[in-house]
């Protein structure tokens, strides 16, 4: 019986287990529950925590956007290179294959010229629902946080909301007119 219980005491890697080190160590560890922070404290950061998210997940999306336009905008330009080069050949030198490929070309342009309005007035909509959503999390976090935010995290959570929106608005004008002015210029034919 002695063989075995030693035989326990030394099982794997461990040599000899002190039964009295449990006690010991458990002495030494400090709960989380024994400090200050109440629980509106760590639900109020955990708000900031998930704020900080959208404000990421918002920010992936437009930059999301910006790949889509930007990539638009290359094969865009990439045709109207291509038909201005049948464009300047004179109609004497035209073939009808020419003809059939300036009107491909053209269908082509206005496709994606389409398609690059959809993605404007996408980019327009998340702007508008993401507004509404801030509208909504700051009605929410005042009426479960009067006191704490009021002191502490409103003014953050603002200043926070209002970059989120001004990274919004500029990527929607820049979206909107400049990059269509850098793609396609305002003498753009198809436009």
């Amino acid at each position: 019986m002695e063989k075995e219980r030693r035989s326990s005491e030394q099982y794997g890697a461990l040599d000899k287990t002190e039964h009295g080190a449990t006690e010991k160590q458990t002495e030494n560890v400090i709960s989380m529950a024994d400090s200050t922070v109440t629980v509106e404290d760590i639900e109020g950061e955990l708000f900031k925590i998930e704020r900080i998210r959208e404000i990421l997940v918002r920010r992936e999306s437009e930059l999301r956007y910006m790949m889509d336009d930007i990539q638009l905008c290359k094969e865009i330009t990439r045709l109207k290179q291509e038909l201005q080069k049948i464009v300047t050949t004179p109609d004497k030198d035209r073939s009808t294959e020419d003809g059939e490929k300036e009107e491909e070309l053209l269908k082509q342009i206005n496709k994606l010229v389409e398609t690059r309005d959809f993605l404007v007035d996408d980019v327009e909509f998340e702007r508008l629902r993401e507004r509404e959503e801030d509208k909504e999390m700051a009605a929410f976090l005042e009426s479960k946080f009067p006191n704490s935010l009021a002191k502490k995290g409103a003014p953050r959570d603002r200043r926070v909301a209002s970059q989120s929106q001004r990274t919004s608005s500029p990527f929607l004008t820049k979206a909107g007119l400049t990059l269509l002015k850098d793609c396609c210029g305002f003498t753009c034919s198809v436009m």
